[in-house]
């Protein structure tokens, strides 16, 4: 077997920091439970603050901390979110949400050929779980806890001998300290003055003595490490609904302060797509007002922010874009304290293979997202397209209407290659004047803006209109001018009064 250990050393502090507004990114950041310090960032320990210490010497020595509660759920949904990303790469995976030691354990000997190496996976993972933003450990083992003991131990473990090679791997944990362990960190005092600094310097001593003045654990644990004793594992599913919550650092009056936490859950939303190789065809955004104003009726629990997709995707670049044009433009009731994203349209299915060279199914797409990207920002109402009509007068043959952007892409996906020979639907311009512009007429010939025009093609007859009051005689040309633009125009097929000519009109122009 060949297991990747991925350690967060920083967990708590990151999802605590995850919806920081960018202007106290540089702030030092402590998190406290039961008024003791669990955690601190590189900045607040510069300052001096360590573990253990009480709420108020924190304060003492660094006043401008932003100070954070720890949360245990908080962690454990990050923490699930990282292990749907690892899903996308092997089914087997393991969470380990112990305080302290969290982190996931994923075996992926059967995924090494698919992906190319080791070497390429892990790269892979790497660039899966950027999105998340946390700092990762990563190690390589014969076993899942030897992996996750080595990715707690050091930062440079990710690639080695050990990876693959159970007595290699022995020597490695012989090395390391004794801390590694659960029961060795609860009795880490009382080892330290034994003497017994290393994994190694434990396993000198007799196994009887050390189960009898510790515990069995003590063994047993490092017993798994190194391969002496079987691993049982509970593994990690994807449910089949998304359903994410997060709770913002400060209240958000706007619906742009609730970008940065809505791209977390987007994130998290991904990654759980992807771990069910699937893609994402809608999702629901809820931004849940603070209780204090719910007390006037007309504020609701909570506003709501539904995006339907025409093509499903994971393109989190996409996905991010759509939502940033739409809470734009949604406007809050009362201000907001937490935000939930809920998905249960998951479309099965991989993601499109990258292609060297443009095809119709990438037109398409880029057609598709561009429609919806307009009508993200502008509104569904202000985004149009025509449709057309079964009705041969030109004016009346198609109707202004709202995009859809899925009409749009089955459209083009349902449209027939064009024929090699002569295509008819060239005979027409797309653009076509409001109302027909009468032209000026010298001896019989049309005229357009003093200069005669030439006869190119035609006459096309259309006689249409007489079910109601809009009845039309034409006979349409492809008219030339002498700079070579090309116009539609059509003369009245049924005799004028006299002096009024023969009806010559504008009605497009092609190019």
């Amino acid at each position: 077997m060949l297991w990747i250990g991925i350690h967060l050393p920083l967990l708590s502090l990151e999802t605590f920091a995850s919806t920081l507004d960018p202007a106290l990114a540089g702030l030092p950041r402590v998190l406290i439970e039961e008024h003791r310090v669990v955690q601190a960032d590189a900045a607040a320990r510069a300052l001096g603050v360590k573990p253990g210490f009480k709420r108020a010497t924190a304060l003492a020595l660094a006043p401008n901390a932003l100070l954070g509660q720890a949360d245990a759920h908080r962690d454990a949904q990050a923490l699930q979110a990282l292990a749907h990303a690892a899903l996308a790469f092997t089914p087997s995976v393991v969470v380990c949400d112990e305080p302290g030691r969290a982190g996931l354990q994923m075996e992926v000997r059967a995924s090494l050929r698919y992906f190319g190496g080791l070497p390429r996976l892990i790269d892979l993972l790497q660039q899966a779980l950027q999105p998340l933003g946390h700092q990762l450990q990563i190690a390589t083992a014969p076993t899942a806890l030897g992996a996750a003991l080595l990715a707690r131990w050091r930062a440079d473990l990710t690639l080695g001998p050990h990876s693959d090679n159970l007595m290699v791997l022995r020597r490695w944990l012989d090395a390391a300290p004794v801390w590694l362990l659960g029961p060795g960190r609860e009795h880490w005092e009382a080892l330290q003055g034994m003497g017994l600094r290393t994994l190694g310097d434990l396993r000198s001593l007799p196994r009887s003595g050390l189960a009898r003045r510790f515990s069995p654990e003590l063994l047993n644990e490092l017993d798994r490490a190194r391969g002496d004793a079987p691993e049982p594992q509970r593994w990690v599913m994807a449910p089949p609904r998304f359903d994410s919550r997060l709770e913002l650092f400060a209240r958000a009056d706007t619906s742009a302060q609730l970008l940065a936490g809505a791209r977390v859950l987007l994130a998290r939303l991904v990654a759980w797509a992807q771990a069910l190789h699937g893609r994402i065809g809608a999702f629901t955004l809820r931004a849940h007002h603070e209780p204090r104003h719910r007390s006037d009726s007309q504020v609701p629990p909570h506003s709501t922010l539904e995006i339907a997709l025409a093509e499903p995707a994971v393109d989190i670049g996409h996905l991010q874009q759509l939502l940033a044009e739409r809470l734009a433009r949604l406007p809050l009731p009362a201000p907001a304290l937490e935000l939930s994203l809920h998905s249960d349209a998951l479309v099965p299915g991989a993601v499109p293979n990258a292609e060297l060279f443009p095809t119709r199914a990438t037109e398409r797409e880029g057609l598709t997202r561009l429609v919806e990207r307009l009508q993200a920002r502008l509104g569904r109402e202000q985004v149009c397209s025509l449709r057309a009509v079964a009705d041969h007068r030109p004016e009346r043959s198609t109707a202004v209407e709202p995009a859809n952007a899925a009409a749009v892409l089955a459209a083009s996906a349902a449209a027939p290659p064009k024929p090699v020979g002569r295509d008819r639907s060239l005979l027409r311009p797309v653009w076509l004047l409001p109302e027909p512009l009468p032209l000026q007429e010298r001896q019989g010939q049309p005229l357009y803006e003093g200069r005669p025009l030439k006869l190119l093609a035609g006459p096309e007859r259309i006689e249409s209109g007489w079910w109601d009051e809009g009845l039309v005689t034409r006979d349409y040309y492809i008219a030339g001018l002498p700079d070579g633009a090309l116009l539609w125009i059509f003369c009245e097929r049924l005799p004028l009064p006299p002096g009024q000519g023969q009806g010559w009109c504008l009605q497009g122009r092609f190019g």
